[in-house]
């Protein structure tokens, strides 16, 4: 194997960390059906250690990549040392890292902790809401230096499975990967979401009783949809718009766009405008995922 090619090698760490009870652990095991070698609740100051381990472990010269859990169990916790290890390491040319983390709303970890009758690492001896306010500030010095930050207060297994597929699938085109989503508003705005567009302007399929128990998957939905007079200037607008957008995002080196569109109910209208759009997007060669929140119920 030549020198050269052993130079071009690159270790690919993740650091996972955040509030307790907001999914790290579940994250760490889909990073590691992902392929990367996943280590949870390990001291900060052997992550160099293990590091030089990866590389010299590595006969392939194939890319290594590592995902470590570091949070609030950790032995000698302090974030402020955690900080400056992660300062010493993006020094070093051979290592990409990305730190990761991983919160909720105050309620839901609460509720978390609540059901799975777990004591929160930081209040064995007092209420969960202590614990989860003195973590809060405790987290917000790496808070501030993450890379991506992942609100799972709405999140199931699998939509946190979906979400870090498509930002960190190994071997994956490192071109913009583009998620589209449709949701209805009076469940609330999708947390994760760069750009929304309300879509409850449109003619609604809810109060025709022939269309009222389909979904904008459906083509009979569509053509009804579409027959709004609003709808074709509406459309031509927002698709311009986003095929604008998205070669700027681009330059700038955003990895990742959600675009979602809302309505009422979630079923009709922005389920169709979510399909149509993502029908363009993979016409125009981008990485498209489609999800429909209130459909995946």
């Amino acid at each position: 194997m030549s020198e050269m090619r052993k130079k071009s090698n690159i270790l690919n760490l993740l650091l996972i960390t955040g509030m307790s009870g907001a999914g790290k652990s579940t994250a760490l095991s889909v990073l590691e059906d992902l392929e990367y070698e996943a280590i949870d609740n390990l001291p900060i100051n052997l992550l160099p250690s293990l590091i030089d381990l990866a590389m010299k472990n590595d006969p392939d010269h194939a890319n290594p990549a590592l995902a470590i859990g570091v949070d609030a169990r950790t032995r000698n916790f302090q974030p402020e040392n955690i900080v400056k290890v992660l300062s010493r390491i993006k020094e070093q040319e051979r290592i990409a890292i990305k730190i990761l983390y991983f919160d909720s709303g105050d309620e839901v970890l609460s509720a978390r902790f609540s059901e799975t009758r777990r004591r929160h690492p930081l209040a064995k001896d007092r209420p969960v809401s202590d614990g989860i306010a003195r973590e809060r500030q405790m987290m917000e010095v790496i808070k501030a230096q993450s890379d991506y930050i992942f609100d799972t207060s709405e999140y199931s297994i699998h939509d946190l499975r979906r979400v870090l597929s498509q930002h960190f699938e190994r071997g994956q085109d490192k071109g913009l990967s583009i998620s589209v989503s449709s949701f209805a508003y009076p469940k609330g705005l999708p947390r994760d979401a760069d750009l929304v567009f309300d879509v409850r302007f449109l003619r609604n399929p809810h109060y025709d009783e022939t269309l009222k128990a389909k979904t904008g998957r459906e083509e009979i939905v569509g053509e009804y949809i579409m027959r709004d007079p609003v709808f074709n200037s509406s459309w031509d607008k927002i698709s311009s718009l986003i095929l604008t957008l998205l070669p700027e995002y681009k330059k700038e080196g955003k990895s990742y766009l959600t675009i979602s569109f809302g309505c009422t109910g979630g079923k009709h209208r922005s389920v169709f405008l979510a399909e149509k759009l993502g029908a363009l997007l993979k016409e125009k060669n981008y990485q498209v995922n489609i999800h429909h929140r209130e459909l995946s119920l």
